[in-house]
């Protein structure tokens, strides 16, 4: 009896050691690429992590959040994840549709009648969702890298509402911040709630995303990354703070590597808006003439042969590179968050590459 068990125990550490080995080898594969990129001088700090049917896999940091002090990245520092607030306002806006507090193909005058008429058309709820309402982006580089404080959403607004359409609605696709901002300020009116209220009670909370906020410039956020930049020489330098006030719905929010997650597996799981109106949200309107597809807050990469449709939104601005992506069939969210603007490329191999690391993490 006594041999029985001593041989049970050694299969039993056998086993376990394997799996142990498993763990270290994807878990060793992933904090390579985030290692590498700090190596090779492509960002001062990044974190990435996944998860598969609302289990967190992994999630590991490496580099500086405050290159001046020494203060390490982590997953939970929080960072400017710019477009990808995209996603999360659409899904507000998707919710309020829901509740039949509007309809997406009414002109946007019937919630916000202050916003002007243009001759080019009327301008839709779907197609500000879609960036083809023919709203302009930034006019100049210092309107891009704003510095200036708006107090509310409707200051924002007055940037550019009076600018002519670039495109007659409808007809092109045009990416454009400042229609989201457009929408930000609907849900305002709608929901008598300001942005940042409705987010946290609607979404935030929802998921549990304790650690994600809209940045103002006039309050300090504990934990928060110092913003950097990699210029066109490959040099890394502390940035000038811009003041995302201009466009707080298209890409003013920070978060944490292991909210975004949360809120990934929440989109995934249909606890956010049904899964009838999920399927609208991701429906190719076919009007982005080249590159990947755009629903409705979401790029559209198509099918990957081995693991269905992907779904996702990055996002680029001063002192944030970041990347979201669904893969909704293998029940899995990926992202990558770095506080140095002008990595794109390398966190966009780094989302790629995690793909078949998180399967083999599954495994």
């Amino acid at each position: 009896m006594m041999m029985k068990c001593h041989v049970l125990i050694l299969i039993c550490l056998i086993h376990c050691n394997c799996l142990l080995a498993q763990v270290s080898n994807f878990e060793k594969e992933a904090q390579t690429l985030l290692q590498e990129a700090i190596e090779e001088n492509q960002t001062i700090g990044i974190a990435a992590g996944f998860s598969t049917n609302g289990e967190l896999l992994w999630q590991d940091a490496k580099g500086l959040r405050d290159a001046e002090k020494s203060i390490p990245f982590s997953p939970s520092t929080k960072t400017r994840i710019a477009s990808i607030t995209k996603p999360m306002t659409a899904i507000a806006i998707l919710q309020l549709y829901e509740r039949g507090q509007l309809h997406l193909d009414t002109p946007v005058q019937a919630y916000l009648p202050s916003f002007p008429t243009k001759k080019e058309g009327n301008i839709t709820i779907r197609q500000l969702l879609q960036h083809t309402a023919g709203i302009g982006g930034y006019k100049n580089v210092r309107e891009q890298e704003n510095t200036s404080y708006y107090a509310n959403i409707e200051e924002a607004v007055n940037i550019f509402k009076d600018r002519p359409l670039i495109s007659t609605p409808g007809q092109e696709f045009n990416y454009s911040t400042y229609g989201y901002v457009i929408l930000g300020l609907i849900l305002e009116k709608i929901s008598g709630m300001s942005y940042q209220a409705y987010m946290q009670a609607n979404i935030w909370d929802k998921c549990e995303m304790n650690n994600t906020g809209v940045e103002d410039s006039k309050y300090q956020v504990l934990e928060k990354s110092r913003v950097y930049h990699k210029n066109s020489k490959g040099k890394i330098v502390a940035a000038e703070q811009t003041d995302l006030s201009d466009r707080i719905p298209g890409g003013g929010v920070y978060s944490t590597v292991e909210d975004l997650l949360r809120f990934g597996d929440a989109v995934i799981n249909k606890k956010l808006i049904n899964e009838s109106t999920f399927n609208d949200m991701i429906a190719n309107p076919n009007l982005k003439a080249e590159g990947n597809g755009y629903g409705m807050g979401w790029y559209l990469y198509g099918e990957n042969p081995n693991y269905g449709n992907v779904i996702g939104h990055n996002g680029s601005q001063t002192g944030a590179s970041t990347f979201l992506m669904l893969l909704p069939e293998v029940n899995t969210t990926i992202v990558v968050l770095s506080n140095t603007s002008g990595a794109m490329q390398t966190i966009s191999t780094i989302t790629v590459k995690l793909f078949d690391i998180a399967h083999n993490a599954r495994k």
